[in-house]
């Protein structure tokens, strides 16, 4: 059954990717990557899913955030990380790279040796479709370089490939879509076995003022790790543009099944910057 409402999900996605036109010479439809609240289309974080948007070229973006989590397990226990950088660099051609640095983490378990070290590095490529008035689609391609630490890091090379389409209803609310799958390992004090997963994402944003942004997100993976099943979170939360250039977010995530992240509940903040 779940392969089922994995397959529906992919094939409705692939339908609206290939539905979008791209629009080169029209003017009277503007770009939905632009504007005084374009930082908000443009940022990555605090959602897991993606944007649909390309940095501009000529332009960056820079993220960082702080994460603090309560760990599933009968002894619980918390982890932290940060910085949660990401930094984009805008291509010719409606493109971006992206590179995300590692994570320092730190988890903290009762009655076991405290884990401190880091996370992988990632890198990436996304390319903007076109746009409609309603529509906005985009294809990504990343790579987990095998680094990191033991407790953290990635085994392997791992690979993701993701498409991400949102839909407007109005000036005001909008909805993205992100398929994605993914061929990661696991830490190597966490056995460094690999696995291949389906990744849905539904996030739904309101923007009441050009400046402040809510949004609420469902997310989960068709397996969590080797030989395990899938995992379902949401998350939610408020975003405030300072400036055109500078946003700063408050989220909060739940389980909803499964084990996708290790954690029941955890709550961050963050920046972003658009240079």
């Amino acid at each position: 059954m779940n392969e089922l409402k994995i397959f529906s999900v992919t094939a409705l996605l692939a339908t609206l990717i290939m539905s979008i036109q791209a629009v080169c010479a029209d003017d009277a439809i503007q770009n939905p990557c632009t504007g005084p609240s374009a930082l908000f289309a443009l940022l990555d974080r605090p959602t897991v899913s993606d944007s649909a948007c390309v940095v501009q070229y000529g332009q960056a973006v820079l993220e960082a955030g702080y994460q603090h989590a309560n760990l599933t397990g009968t002894g619980g226990g918390t982890a932290d990380n940060f910085p949660e950088a990401e930094l984009r660099f805008g291509l010719p051609g409606h493109n971006e790279f992206v590179l995300l640095p590692p994570n320092d983490n730190l988890q903290q378990v009762p009655g076991s040796p405290h884990l401190q070290g880091f996370s992988s590095t990632t890198v990436g490529i996304k390319h903007e479709l076109g746009y409609t008035k309603h529509w906005l689609g985009a294809v990504e391609s990343l790579f987990t370089l095998p680094s990191g630490s033991p407790a953290f890091g990635s085994r392997g090379t791992g690979v993701a490939f993701n498409g991400i389409v949102d839909y407007a209803p109005s000036n005001d609310t909008g909805i993205s879509l992100q398929l994605g799958v993914t061929s990661q390992t696991n830490p190597a004090l966490a056995g460094g076995g690999r696995f291949t997963s389906v990744n849905p994402d539904i996030t739904f944003t309101w923007l009441p003022l050009w400046n402040l942004q809510f949004y609420g997100e469902v997310y989960g993976q068709s397996r969590t790790g080797p030989g395990l099943g899938s995992g379902f979170d949401a998350d939610g939360g408020v975003q405030y543009l300072l400036t055109p250039y500078c946003e700063v977010d408050l989220e909060e995530g739940v389980r909803l099944s499964g084990n996708l992240g290790g954690f029941t509940h955890y709550f961050g903040a963050g920046m972003g910057f658009l240079f």
